[in-house]
């Protein structure tokens, strides 16, 4: 239990560099990309996509604290299921569902 408080205090804190600004390098795959290739993203959505994503997993974690019913396991296989198909969703299609951001 207190193992998944940790992770979800990580999480948060994560989340908050990557919102500010200041966690740039904690985004894989972008920490590694040329500066050529980090020209072609644009940042602030992908900080926003990202920080989106966190800010959702770290309650998602407090689900797991200390529930041994079957009812709260489905319900966190479920939340995760769906976590996952909208953010492949806004992945592939965040241009049609955040214009404003966009170059």
């Amino acid at each position: 239990m207190i193992l998944i408080i940790i992770v979800a205090v990580i999480l948060v804190i994560m989340d908050v560099l990557i919102l500010i600004g200041k966690g740039d390098n904690l985004i894989a795959g972008y920490n590694t990309a040329s500066p050529k290739e980090k020209a072609q993203y644009n940042i602030r959505r992908l900080r926003g996509l990202i920080g989106g994503l966190l800010i959702v997993l770290a309650p998602m974690l407090f689900l797991l604290r200390g529930e041994d019913t079957m009812v709260a396991t489905w319900a966190f296989v479920a939340l995760v299921f769906v976590l996952c198909i909208v953010a492949v969703i806004l992945a592939v299609d965040s241009n049609s569902f955040f214009p404003h951001y966009c170059n």
